[in-house]
């Protein structure tokens, strides 16, 4: 059985607008990688094998390494393969891919633009889907919460696209630091913007529409055009089953070397210590236990078991928008509620 291309599964389903975030990485950069497609609803049998609670989508293992959120997916690759890196060396417009990555990720914009899936799509009428999208974020999802919101969530999300028409793109530039082609500052902006516009029946076009915002709809038409180019000239994913995947991961070494736990940080937590590693603003009851092996102000790590295998798996996730918790006890993190 051949290891992965660099080592890379992608566990994701493809129209979760998060996991485009880092397929679409993966393709302007050209680097290989494999994809092990899950269901968009849990259970999800393949993440459970390898040890992971944790029910976002997407997911990434390289070797036995496994990193939860887009946001430090991206920046592992970045790290982790800089040759032909997206992402800026100047230190002005790394901050502005930070600021874009936080508007879009960490702010309502993408739980605003979720509220306003057409009530009409086949999956509304689906019971397990809004059940399990209920579970997800913690509140109820139905057509009437849906339709009850929609006025409130299109005021929002238009202010958004007069953000981004009126000062980023305001100019005429075609990416957001005028590269000669899409950089991770324009994923970091586009990807919420990019579904709503592909989701047909999701904004008003007497509200939000190119009329209203030409020079926004060019920069998507432009992203999609130099999408489909990079597409069409660079490797293709390799797909893997579940088992397969799962073989291939818990029999891989480690890609990275254990983290440091910061005796300066505030949560005062030891190195070894029994946690419990879980997102705050959805998906919080799905919690990852393990040894606590890294803790920066950037990112945590947890030493686990895989379910099948019985092999030793890493788990690691962000500081923003995490929270860590003593294994049994009370919370001692939470940078959002």
């Amino acid at each position: 059985m051949m290891a992965p291309p660099n080592n890379i599964v992608i566990f994701h389903y493809p129209y979760s607008p998060y996991a485009r975030r880092v397929t679409w990485y993966l393709t302007l950069r050209g680097l290989e990688y494999a994809q092990c497609i899950q269901p968009p609803v849990i259970p999800r049998e393949d993440l459970s094998a390898l040890g992971v609670n944790y029910r976002r989508i997407p997911v990434m293992s390289i070797g036995r390494d496994i990193y939860c959120d887009t946001r430090l997916i991206l920046r592992k690759l970045e790290d982790m393969f800089p040759s032909g890196a997206l992402g800026s060396k100047k230190d002005d417009e790394r901050a502005i891919e930070r600021l874009l990555e936080t508007w879009t990720v960490e702010a309502p914009v993408f739980s605003r633009a979720a509220s306003l899936i057409p009530t009409t799509l086949p999956a509304m009428n689906d019971p397990k889907f809004t059940k399990d999208r209920e579970g997800f974020s913690g509140r109820p999802w139905s057509k009437e919460v849906l339709e009850r919101g929609r006025p409130e969530s299109i005021a929002y999300i238009r202010n958004c696209f007069d953000l981004l028409e009126t000062t980023l793109l305001a100019d005429g530039r075609d990416w957001i630091l005028k590269t000669d082609k899409p950089s991770l500052a324009d994923i970091e902006a586009i990807w919420p913007f990019d579904w709503l516009v592909e989701m047909k029946g999701s904004m008003p076009a007497n509200v939000i529409s190119a009329k209203q915002f030409p020079k926004v709809y060019a920069w998507i038409q432009r992203f999609r055009a130099a999408l489909k180019v990079a597409k069409s000239t660079g490797p293709k994913p390799v797909s893997l089953k579940g088992p397969e995947a799962v073989k291939l991961i818990i029999t891989a070494e480690f890609a990275e070397p254990n983290g440091t736990v910061d005796v300066n940080d505030p949560l005062n937590l030891k190195e070894g210590m029994e946690v419990e590693v879980y997102p705050t603003d959805s998906g919080f009851t799905h919690r990852d236990r393990g040894r606590l092996v890294t803790l920066t102000p950037n990112e945590v790590t947890v030493a686990t078991r895989s379910r099948v295998g019985d092999k030793e798996v890493h788990i690691h996730a962000p500081r923003s928008g995490f929270r860590i918790t003593k294994a049994g006890g009370e919370s001692v993190a939470g940078s959002k509620l």
